[in-house]
């Protein structure tokens, strides 16, 4: 498509989000009493973000001028910022990860697919190169420690060297006789027409002529066919699908080589033609200030430090007059201290009547703060202002606007500048408080005057042993290098999220009404994921600004796909993946001192190269209930111990997440494993329609041939309770190379999958309720059980009410 359709895409998402602005500011600032109101509403603005959200994103992925695809990037990033905090919402409201939203789906004329999370295609092509190059260095290191086996190369025989030139002569020589012959028949055809001018020809000879065209024509089809499927065969010619996706990823490498253009700058000429005069204006106005201060003070005020801004906090939204109010704020400071306290004794007041039993009477719900939505807004402003009219026709090449680059840069120099004239102005307001008012010093202290006392000084904070630099005069390059060879390093398998297969179950709203605890489908844990893991890890706006996630928790059998979600994660976002599982870890780093320099090494480099993730597979042997019984598992449960200052080493400006997966989370201790893990998400295993799915795609991938003796609905039916892992590991037992083979003459039947799914140990019903039993020990499933237990209280009495009328 042109570019004036995703530009036209961008304009709708845009009055789109206009619109979703508007309707935030008039209903969600006011408290609603009624709380399936509010369900409805944030599902709602939940669902119409996810489609903003959609459709801009593939705007910005297809535009190429750069100043707009900045525009639409501030705008997706506040996007994604606003959906998490809506969903932060939603789970407090619900106590409950998934949600029911079929109805509302109904209501938009929305599918379940609607609700599925985009990837911004931005989160690996803007680092692409970066990413290659490490990947590549890693790989490196891998084989020269000796991690990894490099194929071996087969050199070609003299005999299979001759073969090869013998054909490719023979092809040349049958080419050419081939175009000698061609030659030789169109000569005889322009005879015989020639011939045939001078008489005329009967109807049935006509019908013979377009009979031979039309046999000659079908017959060079079905020729060139079977050519082309011998030289498929033959491994000298491409499929006519990998041909394609190979031009789309030429297609791709040049739209991003167009998007990638070299950025312009006028920094110098703005030096040259705007420095001089921004510096008297600064001056002049720094001067103005500093004179009308004490006109209105009786003194000159202390110059402001470079770390509260300089001279930028006198003009950020103050003026001269608003000086004299600065000078009451200590008052009103001490009138809201005392107002604190009072509200804190009513804080203290309803605790203690909730515990005493008491009826607290509730104010009604509202909207939390959200930083996203100025950030929503100043994107919409600027898109009015600058791109809503803009002509775009006669912009063919979608070059820059050196305008715009100005603009943007003029604060830049502004600032540069700033810093120059604050030196300045500081030496000459010392000179002047100097003669005009006798102070000395940068605090305006009288001359002939001292401090009487002195002040104690505060002793040191401590800093923690994981935010210490412990290697100082250690690169980068060698503490990647290090952890690489240690094995903790690992390299990430290209797996997508899209690759995660699942389709939605029908049946989960039944079940939601009989007051069982909610767990989420396939589709459900792809959400979860890509809000708590992907869309944080590839944002760096996302992450500063939404609801901080520093740990994950993928919960369920062995085989549901938990380690490929961890990989998943990754590959989406680019990330470094560091393995501390405790059969990784066993006999490296022992000792506590040598723990706390592991993970600062992860934390340095992970920190310096994020996005990271940082996985422990087996997560609950660290926290296992016995005591340890070797010197591994000693060393696992220091480890468990470090995990939580580890975590608050983990800042908002920090891409690191740390992921954790578990088949028998209920061994562990449940506090602080809780405390670790701030999100658990419970993987279940696969159903019907999941099932039948994964059959078909990995017989196919595997190079099987879908009959009818293949049944795949009685396959989904009897392997109800295996999981992935156990479907993939039959497939590829069944579809060995001879099997492969003999496929033509032997056609796949259902009884060899069901033969070889036999010998697997399915997910029985119990071990299944015991997930859900230990989930509902969680806080989030206490939460679910308070509030089911609270909505039931409350139909009691309503129904004690009516009885007694």
């Amino acid at each position: 498509m042109s570019q004036a359709t995703y530009i036209k895409l961008w304009a709708d998402t845009q009055r789109e989000l206009d619109t979703m602005l508007q309707r935030e500011r008039e209903e969600f600032l006011q408290p609603q009493e009624d709380r399936e109101k509010v369900k409805k509403m944030l599902a709602t603005a939940y669902i119409q973000y996810l489609e903003m959200f959609r459709r801009l994103e593939v705007a910005h992925d297809h535009l190429i001028h750069q100043q707009k695809r900045a525009a639409a990037r501030q705008v997706l990033d506040g996007l994604m910022g606003r959906i998490l905090e809506i969903k932060r919402d939603m789970v407090a409201l619900e106590s409950c990860e998934c949600h029911c939203m079929d109805g509302i789906l109904t209501d938009l004329g929305r599918v379940p697919e609607d609700i599925e999370i985009p990837i911004p295609k931005y989160f690996i092509k803007e680092n692409l190169r970066i990413l290659q190059e490490r990947e590549q260095y890693l790989h490196e290191i891998l084989l020269n420690a000796g991690l990894l086996e490099q194929e071996p190369v087969v050199a070609m025989t003299l005999e299979e060297g001759i073969k090869v030139i013998q054909v490719a002569e023979r092809a040349r020589q049958g080419r050419a006789r081939a175009a000698f012959m061609r030659r030789i028949y169109l000569e005889e055809k322009r005879q015989s027409q020639k011939q045939e001018k001078g008489a005329g020809r009967n109807p049935d000879d006509a019908a013979t002529c377009i009979q031979k065209v039309w046999r000659g024509y079908h017959q060079r089809m079905q020729t060139e066919k079977l050519r082309e499927e011998e030289m498929i065969f033959l491994g000298m010619s491409l499929p006519p699908d990998v041909e394609a996706r190979i031009s789309l990823q030429k297609a791709n490498v040049l739209q991003s080589e167009v998007q990638e253009r070299e950025d312009f700058s006028f920094r110098q000429e703005l030096r040259e033609a705007e420095g001089s005069h921004i510096k008297e204006t600064l001056q002049d106005q720094i001067t103005q200030c500093f004179v009308e201060c004490r006109h209105i003070t009786g003194r000159f005020p202390d110059y402001p430090p470079e770390k509260t801004g300089g001279s930028k906090a006198i003009f950020i939204e103050k003026h001269p007059e608003q000086v004299a109010e600065e000078l009451t704020a200590k008052k009103e400071a001490v009138k809201k201290e005392k107002k604190n306290g009072k509200e804190e004794d009513k804080e203290a007041k309803l605790q203690k009547a909730q515990k005493a039993g008491k009826q607290v009477v509730d104010e009604g719900w509202k909207m939390g703060p959200s930083n996203f939505l100025s950030i929503l807004e100043e994107g919409s402003s600027q898109y009015q202002v600058f791109w809503e009219n803009r002509d775009n026709r006669s912009d063919f090449l979608q070059d820059h606007d050196p305008e715009l680059i100005k603009r943007e840069e003029r604060e830049e120099v502004e600032e540069e500048i700033r810093v120059q004239v604050d030196e300045v102005m500081q030496e000459k307001l010392l000179k002047v408080k100097q003669a005009v008012d006798g102070e000395t010093g940068p605090h305006g202290k009288k001359a002939g005057k001292s401090d009487k006392g002195s002040k104690k000084t505060p002793g040191k904070k401590k800093i923690p042993e994981l935010e210490r630099d412990l290697t100082p005069d250690r690169t980068i390059d060698s503490l990647y290098q290090e952890l690489a060879e240690e094995g903790l390093l690992i390299q990430v398998k290209n797996v997508n999220l899209s690759d995660y297969i699942g389709y939605y179950d029908c049946l989960r709203s039944i079940l939601r009404e009989t007051g069982a605890q909610p767990v989420p489908s396939i589709p459900e844990v792809r959400q979860l994921v890509a809000l708590y893991g992907i869309l944080p890890l590839g944002s760096q706006t996302v992450h500063e600004n939404a609801p901080l996630v520093k740990s994950l928790l993928l919960a369920g059998p062995a085989g549901v796909g938990k380690k490929m979600l961890v990989h998943a994660i990754c590959t989406e976002t680019g990330a470094n993946l560091f393995n501390l599982t405790p059969s990784n870890i066993a006999g490296k780093y022992p000792g506590r001192d040598a723990l706390i320099m592991m993970l600062h090494m992860i934390l340095k480099v992970g920190k310096e190269l994020q996005p990271s993730v940082v996985w422990i597979g087996d997560t609950e042997r660290m926290f296992s209930k016995g005591a340890p019984k070797g010197e591994d598992e000693v060393n696992s449960k220091r480890l468990a111990k470090l995990l939580p200052q580890f975590l608050r080493a983990v800042k908002p400006k920090d891409r690191v997440l740390l992921v954790g997966t578990s088949s028998r989370p209920f061994d562990a201790n449940l506090g602080p494993f809780c405390k670790v893990y701030q999100k658990i998400i419970l993987v279940p295993k696969p159903d019907y329609l999941t099932r039948f799915a994964l059959w078909k795609h990995y017989i196919l991938q595997s190079g099987g041939t879908l009959t009818k003796l293949l049944n795949l609905n009685c396959l989904a039916q009897v392997s109800d309770g295996f999981t992935q892992g156990h479907v993939v590991d039959v497939v590829h037992t069944v579809l060995t190379e001879l099997r492969l083979l003999q496929m033509a003459r032997k056609p796949l039947r259902t009884a060899e999958f069901v033969t070889s799914l036999a010998r697997h140990d399915p997910v029985y019903r119990e071990e299944e309720e015991t997930f859900q039993a230990w989930y509902a020990k969680t806080p989030l499933g206490k939460a679910w059980s308070t509030a089911l237990a609270a909505k039931e209280a409350g139909k009691g009495k309503k129904k004690g009410k009516k009885g007694k009328k």
